[in-house]
């Protein structure tokens, strides 16, 4: 069985969840923020928004998520389930027409047993893949190779967002 290796998450797995002084977690500072571009924004919804992934597995990755703060699917609203899996929907259409990936990894990490390293808010990962993906360089060489810097994936994101 291959893995995909991200050995350049150990900055994110080791660093601080929540910003400091705040009693919120990222993705709320993120979404109150009025700093999309810098943050990644590629989305904004009216229950949901679509960021791109600071220490992706890959190149595109990227992860939905509720403005409201919750551990767990059964916490969201129907409304916010709803918005949740359009924006993957949406979001995946864009990576297609951007990135062209041979297939996709989407899920939620629910729990610190599942994974999840922001357990106190939901996200939707949403991981474009191709053939090969998983390859010598991040499993032998600590190197990832991401074709593209994030701010230019989600650039073209936003555009072909907003041209659906």
């Amino acid at each position: 069985m291959e893995a995909l290796h991200a050995p350049w998450r150990i900055e994110y797995i080791l660093g601080p969840k929540r910003p400091e002084g705040d009693d919120g977690s990222i993705f709320t500072a993120i979404a109150q923020s009025d700093q999309d571009e810098k943050n990644y924004m590629i989305a904004r919804g009216k229950t949901c928004f679509a960021v791109m992934n600071n220490f992706p597995y890959n190149a595109g990755h990227l992860l939905i998520v509720p403005y409201r703060e919750v551990p767990d699917l059964a916490d969201l609203t129907d409304d916010e389930l709803l918005e949740l899996m359009q924006l993957c929907r949406q979001c995946q259409a864009a990576l297609r027409e951007t990135m062209n990936p041979g297939g996709f990894n989407i899920g939620i990490n629910l729990g610190h047993a599942a994974g999840a390293g922001i357990r106190e808010h939901l996200h939707l990962h949403v991981v474009p893949r191709w053939q090969g993906d998983t390859n010598f360089m991040p499993a032998l060489g600590q190197t990832a190779v991401i074709p593209e810097a994030v701010a230019e994936t989600a650039a073209k994101l936003r555009a072909a967002l907003a041209q659906n």
